[in-house]
């Protein structure tokens, strides 16, 4: 059996990216402090923000992926802060890049060995891995450095068959981003306006993206914007 390994499925893109792979088939393990709510999925409690914690999954990890054909590894737990570059502190700043980068490099160490040809690393960015806006300066940081993490793995990787890369969604309509809006019409309506369709993205629509993202090696090193095209202001 194939299996897809993904960081955060509890909700939100993570969730309909599981919901996605056990569609097709595939086995469905979440790492995550809660556990997915769907049927099928077998979740990993873990609190990624917490140094050596995932490093303390990994004899649980190999156990259920010993008879593996491929393996998708889709690291998208992160978390966004309002935070300014002029008032963060190292500690916070410590704190999102183990969440984001070093739980990553974790979990990559435990699982590529395991990875046999035709398998997939991939990474769930955002438009802020290329660009920045004001007041999220940690999670600007970490995004950026994302897209390092992936860009190396494309080129360490070469030869093995094993493919990478990045999907950048746009403002998508999760519980995270209702909680940013809050009741406010006009803020919705302001984000909506942003993107090219007028809407938000659906959940399911990155899902679909992560899951072709899966199948084809030729995007190996690729940054997707997977955003409706968003308008620059």
């Amino acid at each position: 059996m194939n299996y897809l390994i993904i960081t955060g499925a509890t909700s939100g893109i993570g969730r309909a990216i599981a919901t996605r792979f056990l569609v097709d088939g595939w086995g469905v393990i979440n790492v995550s402090r809660r556990p997915s709510p769907d049927p099928g999925v077998d979740s990993l409690s873990c609190d990624l923000s917490e140094p050596g914690a995932a490093e303390a999954l990994r004899e649980s990890l190999l156990e259920r992926v010993a008879a593996a054909g491929r393996l998708c590894l889709v690291h998208n737990a992160s978390a966004m802060r309002s935070d300014r570059i002029d008032e963060l502190s190292g500690a916070d700043l410590r704190q999102v890049l183990e969440l984001n980068i070093l739980a990553a490099n974790a979990l990559n160490q435990i699982v590529l060995p395991q990875m046999s040809s035709g398998s997939s690393v991939l990474y769930i960015g955002s438009t802020l891995a290329e660009k920045a806006v004001p007041g999220v300066a940690s999670y600007v940081i970490a995004k950026h450095a994302l897209v390092g993490m992936m860009r190396a793995t494309c080129q360490d990787l070469a030869g093995r068959g094993v493919h990478t890369c990045m999907v950048c969604p746009g403002f998508t309509d999760t519980e995270q981003l209702r909680g940013l809006i809050g009741e406010s019409p006009e803020t919705l309506a302001a984000i909506e306006s942003m993107s090219a369709f007028g809407r938000l993205i659906e959940p399911e629509e990155i899902a679909e993206t992560v899951a072709f993202a899966a199948q084809s090696p030729v995007l190996n090193g690729a940054v997707i914007h997977a955003n409706l095209g968003q308008r620059e202001r």
